[in-house]
């Protein structure tokens, strides 16, 4: 098994173009990851709470525009 501090001296020997090639594929993979975290979360009414408030909040107009 690979320890954190040897994935992070691999990471930091890389060359410049790996390097590049490293960081798109990673933000692809935690880009998934939190994604599927979110479906779950979803799924599991965990943000119902949230979603609720948020809804009351934009029909008593509490809201700004982004």
């Amino acid at each position: 098994m690979t320890s954190i501090n040897e994935i992070e001296n691999a990471i930091q020997a890389l060359p410049p173009s790996e390097l590049k090639q490293f960081r798109a594929w990673f933000a692809e993979f935690d880009a998934k990851a939190w994604d599927a975290q979110i479906e779950k979360d979803i799924a599991s009414g965990k943000l119902d709470r949230i979603a609720e408030q948020a809804i009351i909040s934009y029909q008593k107009g509490k809201f700004e525009e982004i």
